[in-house]
């Protein structure tokens, strides 16, 4: 076998040769995920499912202390996925897979949160009255419509600040390695799954490790 593939929810493939195929629940967590990991060797990973599902394989891997060693393709279930978006990778199920079977690996930033979490796609708060830093540089003081953070190749992270106006939403985009927020109670987003309760305060920062994605031409 030459790859291990973790089918997230109702996510599914066609299996072919050389594929070993696994069917697990969504978000998947340590009991599901960590004894595939053991099985892993030096086959290729490879996560079907939602950007919300890659994000807690990925954190398993991080917990395991993988990241380093383990390729991990990813065949998204949903066209509209911001990890797809974000890193060119294809939608259309077929291409997808054949990608992750084939193509090549490539570092992409993992960012993490303080409360245990990664974030692989988007993360948003919306909407948010408050006061927010990436790095030195302050990217929000009052309200705003809505507040992305997305991995950037660069320096890690990428923030993105939308008003809406008299003439229309204005955006602002900052990068940088870290962000945090303290705000008035409201939602997050992350990989759009909401966060189980309201916050007042949240972070952003790159982890010191990046995950080895499978994104280059297969």
């Amino acid at each position: 076998m030459d790859a291990l593939a973790l089918c997230c929810g109702n996510a599914e493939i066609t299996e072919g040769e050389g594929v070993e195929t696994h069917r697990i629940g969504a978000r998947p967590g340590k009991a599901e995920v960590d004894p595939l990991l053991e099985t892993l060797g030096d086959r290729r990973l490879v996560v079907c499912g939602t950007d919300a599902d890659l994000a807690a394989v990925a954190l398993r891997l991080l917990r395991t202390e993988r990241l380093q060693e383990v390729a991990v393709g990813y065949v998204t279930s949903d066209r509209a996925s911001a990890v797809a978006e974000l890193w060119g990778l294809p939608t259309d199920p077929a291409a997808a897979l054949r990608r992750a079977l084939r193509g090549e690996v490539d570092k992409v930033p993992l960012v993490r949160d303080d409360v245990g979490g990664v974030l692989v796609g988007r993360g948003r708060i919306s909407p948010v009255r408050g006061v927010a830093y990436c790095d030195d540089t302050q990217v929000l003081r009052g309200q705003a419509s809505s507040f992305e953070v997305t991995p950037h190749p660069a320096l890690g992270l990428e923030v993105t600040v939308a008003r809406r106006g008299l003439l229309g939403t204005r955006r602002a985009v900052t990068t940088g390695r870290a962000v945090q927020i303290g705000c008035l109670p409201t939602l997050v987003r992350k990989d759009g799954v909401p966060h189980d309760r309201q916050l007042d305060k949240w972070i952003w920062y790159r982890h010191t490790e990046d995950l080895r994605l499978v994104r280059g031409l297969d």
